[in-house]
């Protein structure tokens, strides 16, 4: 796949957006149409902030680029009984906003994982702002491979909306179940759950923006015993990841001007975000979220 906007190869270094220029693979894929580069590069810039506050709300802006709300993440931090003396691992952290949370919150060392580099750079940054870069860090991390991390060293692993993107989920599983403690609890997300008819040009849009993986319903239950994990609970949120998609569609739509991406790629990624809106809406496709023990 070529460059998001190929027309722009013309243009000098200096002058492309951060959705252009030293773009990640996943998987050795460059996606068609570039969310996370830029988000996580733009993550502290004043329109970014103003999208997100639209989308999640005063006082939910965590710089997520997912359909998780403070309030969801704010229960997901009770399931897994995370207190002060709790080391979690975050696989998938994007920009940071959410392990910097969880620490300030409850005052656990968080160990956040990312493919992304700008991610990474972006929650060093957030977490040393925040005051918490002594129980928060961060690491360029392909989570599709075993983690460095030594066996029952951590009380909770937590992944939101990035399952979808990882290959390999048995092994995955597998390999969160090793670097838990017995008893350790983990949850993830998923927004990719086959619960309708979809066609070929639906996944085409909603996989716009990088590698997705999409199980039929039913088929990380069997995945998460597979990997010898005990299901505590299956939640089904996909109202509210729908409305979540939507507000950020139309709030990108509101803040247009300010955010001053390249055109082709903000037709992209809007296209993307209504695609997951319609899905998740007619329930087509289903957010779930997984909650199991060790």
């Amino acid at each position: 796949v070529g460059g998001v906007v190929p027309a722009l190869a013309a243009r000098s270094f200096s002058e492309k957006s951060s959705y252009e220029k030293d773009v990640t693979p996943m998987q050795g894929k460059v996606s068609q149409v570039n969310l996370y580069d830029g988000h996580y590069s733009d993550h502290m810039a004043a329109a970014q902030s103003k999208v997100r506050i639209h989308t999640y709300g005063e006082g939910g802006d965590l710089g997520q680029s997912s359909w998780m709300s403070v309030s969801e993440l704010d229960g997901m931090i009770e399931k897994l009984n995370i207190t002060s003396a709790s080391k979690v691992l975050e696989v998938g952290s994007g920009a940071g906003g959410t392990s910097v949370y969880i620490a300030k919150k409850t005052g656990c060392t968080m160990n956040g994982v990312e493919l992304n580099p700008h991610g990474v750079e972006t929650g060093k940054k957030l977490a040393e702002m925040e005051g918490v870069k002594d129980t928060c860090s961060f690491q360029v991390i392909d989570a599709s491979k075993p983690l460095p991390f030594a066996d029952g060293t951590m009380d909770a692993v937590f992944c939101n909306d990035t399952m979808c993107h990882i290959p390999g989920r048995q092994q995955v599983l597998e390999d969160w179940k090793r670097v838990l403690k017995p008893g350790g609890k983990m949850v993830f997300t998923d927004a990719m759950v086959i619960s309708g008819m979809v066609s070929s040009e639906d996944i085409a849009t909603r996989s716009s923006i990088g590698l997705y993986f999409y199980p039929m319903l039913g088929e990380n239950e069997k995945i998460i015993a597979k990997a010898g994990f005990k299901l505590v609970a299956a939640v089904d949120t996909t109202p509210e990841a729908s409305e979540i998609a939507k507000r950020w569609h139309d709030s990108r739509e509101m803040y247009k001007a300010e955010l001053k991406e390249p055109e082709e790629n903000f037709q992209g990624l809007q296209k993307f975000l209504y695609s997951v809106y319609s899905l998740l809406h007619n329930r087509q496709l289903s957010r779930i979220m997984y909650i199991a023990e060790k």
